[in-house]
Protein backbone atom coordinates (compact mmCIF):
# COMPACT_ATOMS: atom_id res chain seq x y z
CA UNK A 1 0.00 0.00 0.00
CA UNK A 2 1.36 3.50 -0.99
CA UNK A 3 1.59 6.19 1.43
CA UNK A 4 -1.10 7.82 -0.80
CA UNK A 5 -3.35 5.23 -0.63
CA UNK A 6 -2.94 4.69 3.12
CA UNK A 7 -3.78 8.57 3.15
CA UNK A 8 -7.01 7.71 1.60
CA UNK A 9 -8.07 4.98 3.49
CA UNK A 10 -7.28 6.91 6.48
CA UNK A 11 -9.47 9.73 5.43
CA UNK A 12 -12.12 7.12 4.36
CA UNK A 13 -12.13 6.12 8.14
CA UNK A 14 -12.51 9.75 9.62
CA UNK A 15 -14.91 11.63 6.54
CA UNK A 16 -18.02 10.08 8.60
CA UNK A 17 -17.04 11.97 11.42
CA UNK A 18 -16.33 15.59 9.66
CA UNK A 19 -19.50 14.86 8.16
CA UNK A 20 -21.20 14.59 11.78
CA UNK A 21 -19.30 17.57 12.73
CA UNK A 22 -20.98 19.51 9.76
CA UNK A 23 -24.29 18.56 11.05
CA UNK A 24 -23.82 20.56 14.84
CA UNK A 25 -26.21 23.19 14.02
CA UNK A 26 -29.80 22.48 13.50
CA UNK A 27 -32.54 25.27 12.03
CA UNK A 28 -35.84 25.02 12.19
CA UNK A 29 -38.16 27.48 10.14
CA UNK A 30 -40.70 29.66 12.15
CA UNK A 31 -43.24 31.94 10.70
CA UNK A 32 -42.25 35.22 11.80
CA UNK A 33 -38.56 36.12 13.06
CA UNK A 34 -37.55 36.59 16.04
CA UNK A 35 -34.92 38.14 18.72
CA UNK A 36 -34.66 36.87 22.17
CA UNK A 37 -35.32 33.48 23.98
CA UNK A 38 -35.79 31.51 27.47
CA UNK A 39 -36.50 27.96 28.68
CA UNK A 40 -39.99 27.66 30.05
CA UNK A 41 -41.30 26.01 32.74
CA UNK A 42 -43.13 23.44 29.87
CA UNK A 43 -40.14 21.95 28.46
CA UNK A 44 -40.41 24.34 25.72
CA UNK A 45 -38.41 27.43 24.38
CA UNK A 46 -40.60 30.78 24.49
CA UNK A 47 -39.04 34.00 21.92
CA UNK A 48 -40.01 37.32 21.17
CA UNK A 49 -41.33 38.45 17.82
CA UNK A 50 -41.00 42.29 17.74
CA UNK A 51 -42.10 43.04 14.48
CA UNK A 52 -45.44 40.69 14.17
CA UNK A 53 -45.91 41.26 18.03
CA UNK A 54 -46.52 38.22 18.84
CA UNK A 55 -44.85 35.21 21.43
CA UNK A 56 -43.37 32.14 19.68
CA UNK A 57 -43.24 28.68 21.15
CA UNK A 58 -41.07 26.01 20.05
CA UNK A 59 -41.17 22.37 21.67
CA UNK A 60 -37.53 20.31 20.90
CA UNK A 61 -39.05 18.39 18.11
CA UNK A 62 -39.35 21.58 15.88
CA UNK A 63 -43.42 22.06 16.57
CA UNK A 64 -44.58 26.14 16.74
CA UNK A 65 -47.33 27.79 18.06
CA UNK A 66 -47.51 31.41 18.11
CA UNK A 67 -49.60 34.02 20.71
CA UNK A 68 -50.54 37.68 19.65
CA UNK A 69 -50.10 40.48 22.08
CA UNK A 70 -50.86 44.16 22.04
CA UNK A 71 -50.21 45.51 18.17
CA UNK A 72 -47.11 47.63 18.09
CA UNK A 73 -46.17 46.81 21.26
CA UNK A 74 -42.57 45.18 20.19
CA UNK A 75 -42.02 42.32 22.74
CA UNK A 76 -38.67 42.16 23.74
CA UNK A 77 -36.71 40.76 26.44
CA UNK A 78 -38.65 37.49 27.89
CA UNK A 79 -37.53 34.66 31.11
CA UNK A 80 -39.33 32.52 32.85
CA UNK A 81 -41.10 33.64 36.23
CA UNK A 82 -41.13 31.41 39.61
CA UNK A 83 -45.15 31.29 38.80
CA UNK A 84 -44.60 29.35 36.26
CA UNK A 85 -45.46 31.32 33.52
CA UNK A 86 -43.21 33.66 30.97
CA UNK A 87 -42.95 37.28 31.64
CA UNK A 88 -41.37 39.67 28.66
CA UNK A 89 -41.26 43.14 28.12
CA UNK A 90 -42.93 45.15 25.77
CA UNK A 91 -40.51 48.15 24.44
CA UNK A 92 -43.00 50.04 22.54
CA UNK A 93 -45.73 49.86 24.25
CA UNK A 94 -44.26 50.50 28.10
CA UNK A 95 -45.48 47.52 29.85
CA UNK A 96 -44.74 43.61 31.44
CA UNK A 97 -46.08 40.96 29.90
CA UNK A 98 -47.16 37.71 31.00
CA UNK A 99 -47.63 34.48 29.49
CA UNK A 100 -49.10 31.17 30.70
CA UNK A 101 -47.78 27.78 29.04
CA UNK A 102 -51.29 27.72 27.54
CA UNK A 103 -50.54 30.97 25.61
CA UNK A 104 -52.85 33.34 27.81
CA UNK A 105 -51.49 36.78 27.88
CA UNK A 106 -51.86 39.23 30.79
CA UNK A 107 -50.03 43.09 30.37
CA UNK A 108 -49.20 45.60 32.86
CA UNK A 109 -48.08 49.23 32.52
CA UNK A 110 -44.63 50.43 33.47
CA UNK A 111 -45.34 53.64 36.02
CA UNK A 112 -42.90 55.75 33.89
CA UNK A 113 -43.95 56.41 30.91
CA UNK A 114 -42.08 55.65 27.15
CA UNK A 115 -39.58 53.73 29.76
CA UNK A 116 -38.87 51.16 27.08
CA UNK A 117 -38.43 48.23 29.11
CA UNK A 118 -35.88 46.10 27.36
CA UNK A 119 -34.37 43.41 29.03
CA UNK A 120 -35.75 40.82 31.93
CA UNK A 121 -34.82 38.26 34.82
CA UNK A 122 -36.40 36.68 37.49
CA UNK A 123 -34.85 37.76 40.56
CA UNK A 124 -33.60 35.61 44.10
CA UNK A 125 -36.69 37.74 45.33
CA UNK A 126 -39.70 35.61 43.79
CA UNK A 127 -40.00 39.09 41.51
CA UNK A 128 -39.00 39.58 37.78
CA UNK A 129 -36.76 42.99 37.46
CA UNK A 130 -36.18 44.64 34.39
CA UNK A 131 -34.42 47.44 32.93
CA UNK A 132 -35.97 50.53 31.40
CA UNK A 133 -33.68 51.46 28.95
CA UNK A 134 -34.88 55.01 28.65
CA UNK A 135 -35.76 56.17 31.56
CA UNK A 136 -32.26 54.97 33.12
CA UNK A 137 -34.16 52.66 36.06
CA UNK A 138 -34.76 49.42 37.05
CA UNK A 139 -38.39 48.01 37.57
CA UNK A 140 -39.43 45.35 39.79
CA UNK A 141 -42.68 43.50 39.30
CA UNK A 142 -44.57 40.85 41.53
CA UNK A 143 -45.73 38.12 39.76
CA UNK A 144 -49.48 40.29 41.21
CA UNK A 145 -48.22 42.87 38.74
CA UNK A 146 -47.27 45.25 41.20
CA UNK A 147 -44.34 47.35 40.24
CA UNK A 148 -41.65 49.64 42.06
CA UNK A 149 -38.97 51.29 40.12
CA UNK A 150 -35.51 51.87 41.22
CA UNK A 151 -33.25 54.90 40.28
CA UNK A 152 -29.77 53.09 39.59
CA UNK A 153 -27.26 56.53 38.03
CA UNK A 154 -27.44 54.60 35.11
CA UNK A 155 -28.00 56.09 31.61
CA UNK A 156 -29.09 53.26 29.09
CA UNK A 157 -29.69 50.19 31.25
CA UNK A 158 -30.15 46.95 28.64
CA UNK A 159 -29.79 44.07 29.68
CA UNK A 160 -30.56 42.16 33.48
CA UNK A 161 -29.30 39.25 35.41
CA UNK A 162 -29.47 37.14 38.33
CA UNK A 163 -26.00 36.97 40.12
CA UNK A 164 -24.74 34.23 42.27
CA UNK A 165 -24.53 37.30 45.05
CA UNK A 166 -28.10 37.50 45.82
CA UNK A 167 -27.98 40.57 43.81
CA UNK A 168 -29.27 42.32 40.51
CA UNK A 169 -26.47 43.01 37.73
CA UNK A 170 -27.11 44.72 34.15
CA UNK A 171 -24.99 46.68 31.89
CA UNK A 172 -25.13 50.11 30.97
CA UNK A 173 -24.10 50.60 27.18
CA UNK A 174 -24.02 54.85 27.54
CA UNK A 175 -22.04 54.58 30.70
CA UNK A 176 -20.15 51.41 29.31
CA UNK A 177 -20.40 50.19 32.81
CA UNK A 178 -21.59 47.22 34.70
CA UNK A 179 -24.24 47.91 37.55
CA UNK A 180 -24.97 45.93 40.49
CA UNK A 181 -28.40 46.44 42.32
CA UNK A 182 -29.30 45.22 45.29
CA UNK A 183 -33.15 44.04 46.02
CA UNK A 184 -33.64 46.66 48.63
CA UNK A 185 -32.18 49.17 45.69
CA UNK A 186 -28.55 49.91 46.68
CA UNK A 187 -26.35 50.53 43.84
CA UNK A 188 -22.95 50.08 42.86
CA UNK A 189 -20.91 50.82 39.10
CA UNK A 190 -18.48 49.39 37.60
CA UNK A 191 -16.45 50.86 34.45
CA UNK A 192 -15.35 48.19 31.89
CA UNK A 193 -12.20 48.73 29.88
CA UNK A 194 -12.57 51.97 26.82
CA UNK A 195 -13.36 50.24 23.64
CA UNK A 196 -16.44 48.33 24.56
CA UNK A 197 -19.81 48.58 24.53
CA UNK A 198 -21.47 46.02 27.33
CA UNK A 199 -24.91 44.48 25.92
CA UNK A 200 -25.95 40.72 27.12
CA UNK A 201 -25.19 39.53 30.34
CA UNK A 202 -25.52 36.30 32.60
CA UNK A 203 -24.61 34.56 35.47
CA UNK A 204 -21.51 32.02 34.92
CA UNK A 205 -21.33 28.63 36.56
CA UNK A 206 -18.32 29.78 38.43
CA UNK A 207 -19.62 32.29 40.93
CA UNK A 208 -18.74 35.40 38.05
CA UNK A 209 -21.00 37.33 35.89
CA UNK A 210 -20.08 37.08 32.28
CA UNK A 211 -21.31 39.67 29.76
CA UNK A 212 -20.18 40.18 25.85
CA UNK A 213 -18.86 43.14 24.80
CA UNK A 214 -19.44 44.44 21.00
CA UNK A 215 -16.00 46.80 20.09
CA UNK A 216 -17.02 50.59 19.59
CA UNK A 217 -14.60 50.62 16.53
CA UNK A 218 -12.18 48.66 14.94
CA UNK A 219 -10.90 46.76 18.50
CA UNK A 220 -11.86 43.13 19.02
CA UNK A 221 -15.22 42.21 19.96
CA UNK A 222 -14.88 40.48 23.47
CA UNK A 223 -16.45 38.50 26.21
CA UNK A 224 -16.43 40.10 30.00
CA UNK A 225 -16.26 38.82 33.45
CA UNK A 226 -16.79 40.33 36.73
CA UNK A 227 -16.50 38.84 40.21
CA UNK A 228 -18.94 39.77 42.71
CA UNK A 229 -15.89 42.38 43.89
CA UNK A 230 -16.09 44.17 40.72
CA UNK A 231 -12.77 43.04 39.03
CA UNK A 232 -13.47 43.08 35.76
CA UNK A 233 -11.56 39.87 33.23
CA UNK A 234 -11.50 40.79 29.15
CA UNK A 235 -11.09 37.85 26.64
CA UNK A 236 -10.77 38.29 22.78
CA UNK A 237 -13.18 36.79 20.64
CA UNK A 238 -11.36 35.22 17.74
CA UNK A 239 -13.61 36.02 14.63
CA UNK A 240 -13.73 39.98 14.31
CA UNK A 241 -15.74 42.36 13.83
CA UNK A 242 -18.60 39.31 15.16
CA UNK A 243 -20.98 41.91 17.00
CA UNK A 244 -21.87 40.04 20.25
CA UNK A 245 -25.22 39.92 21.34
CA UNK A 246 -26.20 38.04 24.08
CA UNK A 247 -24.75 35.14 26.36
CA UNK A 248 -26.07 32.13 28.38
CA UNK A 249 -25.12 29.48 31.14
CA UNK A 250 -24.98 26.03 28.98
CA UNK A 251 -25.26 22.88 30.99
CA UNK A 252 -21.65 22.15 30.15
CA UNK A 253 -19.71 24.73 32.53
CA UNK A 254 -19.65 27.04 29.65
CA UNK A 255 -20.97 30.21 28.29
CA UNK A 256 -22.09 30.61 25.36
CA UNK A 257 -22.78 33.64 22.68
CA UNK A 258 -24.26 34.34 19.55
CA UNK A 259 -22.10 36.54 16.99
CA UNK A 260 -24.34 38.88 14.79
CA UNK A 261 -22.24 40.01 12.32
CA UNK A 262 -20.34 36.88 11.49
CA UNK A 263 -23.04 34.65 11.86
CA UNK A 264 -21.62 32.14 14.50
CA UNK A 265 -22.22 31.04 17.80
CA UNK A 266 -19.02 31.51 20.12
CA UNK A 267 -18.75 28.67 23.14
CA UNK A 268 -16.00 29.77 25.91
CA UNK A 269 -15.24 27.85 28.73
CA UNK A 270 -14.41 29.99 32.05
CA UNK A 271 -10.88 29.42 31.76
CA UNK A 272 -11.42 31.71 28.35
CA UNK A 273 -11.23 28.81 25.55
CA UNK A 274 -13.51 30.15 22.67
CA UNK A 275 -14.35 27.78 20.14
CA UNK A 276 -16.98 29.44 16.86
CA UNK A 277 -19.44 27.69 14.99
CA UNK A 278 -20.78 28.61 11.61
CA UNK A 279 -24.46 28.64 11.10
CA UNK A 280 -25.67 27.10 8.09
CA UNK A 281 -27.82 30.12 6.96
CA UNK A 282 -25.88 32.69 5.76
CA UNK A 283 -26.30 36.54 7.22
CA UNK A 284 -29.11 34.79 9.90
CA UNK A 285 -27.78 37.50 12.36
CA UNK A 286 -28.05 35.72 15.21
CA UNK A 287 -29.04 37.45 18.60
CA UNK A 288 -31.07 35.43 21.28
CA UNK A 289 -29.29 32.38 22.76
CA UNK A 290 -30.46 30.01 25.73
CA UNK A 291 -30.16 26.34 26.72
CA UNK A 292 -32.54 24.41 25.96
CA UNK A 293 -34.35 21.40 28.23
CA UNK A 294 -32.71 18.42 25.84
CA UNK A 295 -29.02 19.89 26.76
CA UNK A 296 -28.85 21.51 23.84
CA UNK A 297 -27.97 25.38 23.05
CA UNK A 298 -31.32 26.94 21.65
CA UNK A 299 -31.00 30.50 19.24
CA UNK A 300 -32.52 33.31 17.38
CA UNK A 301 -31.67 34.17 14.00
CA UNK A 302 -33.08 37.65 13.81
CA UNK A 303 -32.67 38.56 9.95
CA UNK A 304 -34.59 35.09 8.87
CA UNK A 305 -38.03 33.37 10.26
CA UNK A 306 -35.68 30.49 11.41
CA UNK A 307 -34.40 29.27 15.43
CA UNK A 308 -31.13 27.24 15.67
CA UNK A 309 -30.09 24.75 17.50
CA UNK A 310 -26.64 23.61 18.56
CA UNK A 311 -26.37 19.93 19.31
CA UNK A 312 -24.47 20.09 21.92
CA UNK A 313 -23.16 16.24 22.05
CA UNK A 314 -22.06 16.82 18.39
CA UNK A 315 -20.40 19.99 18.11
CA UNK A 316 -18.53 19.87 21.37
CA UNK A 317 -16.38 16.52 21.48
CA UNK A 318 -15.93 16.82 17.97
CA UNK A 319 -12.68 18.07 15.83
CA UNK A 320 -12.91 20.54 13.40
CA UNK A 321 -12.57 19.69 9.56
CA UNK A 322 -9.07 20.47 9.47
CA UNK A 323 -8.14 19.01 12.77
CA UNK A 324 -9.71 15.83 11.16
CA UNK A 325 -7.62 16.15 7.69
CA UNK A 326 -4.33 16.81 9.83
CA UNK A 327 -4.91 13.69 12.16
CA UNK A 328 -5.47 12.13 8.75
CA UNK A 329 -2.10 12.91 7.17
CA UNK A 330 -0.30 11.90 10.53
CA UNK A 331 -1.78 8.76 10.37
CA UNK A 332 -1.26 8.28 6.63
CA UNK A 333 2.24 8.78 7.43
CA UNK A 334 2.46 6.62 10.22
CA UNK A 335 1.00 3.91 8.11
CA UNK A 336 3.00 4.59 5.38
CA UNK A 337 6.31 4.29 7.04
CA UNK A 338 4.84 0.90 8.75
CA UNK A 339 4.42 -0.59 5.20
CA UNK A 340 7.73 0.36 4.20
CA UNK A 341 9.54 -1.34 7.06
CA UNK A 342 7.40 -4.42 6.19
CA UNK A 343 8.26 -4.28 3.18
CA UNK A 344 11.84 -3.78 4.02
CA UNK A 345 11.58 -6.89 6.15
CA UNK A 346 10.24 -9.35 3.78
CA UNK A 347 13.09 -8.31 1.00
CA UNK A 348 15.65 -9.44 3.97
Amino acid sequence: MSSHRAFLWVCGLLWPAAAVFAQAVTEFPVPNSGVLIAPGPDGNLWYTEPAASRIGRITIGGAVAEFPVTAGSSPAGIAAGPDGNLWFTEYAAGKIGRITPAGAVTEFSVPTAASEPLGIAAGPDGALWFCERAAGQLGRITTAGVVTEFSTGAVLPVFITAGPDGALWFTDSAHTSIGRMTTSGGFSSFPVKPGTIPWGITAGPDGAVWFVEPALSSGPDKIGRITSAGVITDFSIPTSPSLPQQIAAGPDGALWFTEFNANQIGRITTAGAVTEFTIPIANSQPFGIAPGPDGNIWFVESNVADLGRVNRAIAVPALSVWALVGLAILLAGIAAVHLRNRGSARSA
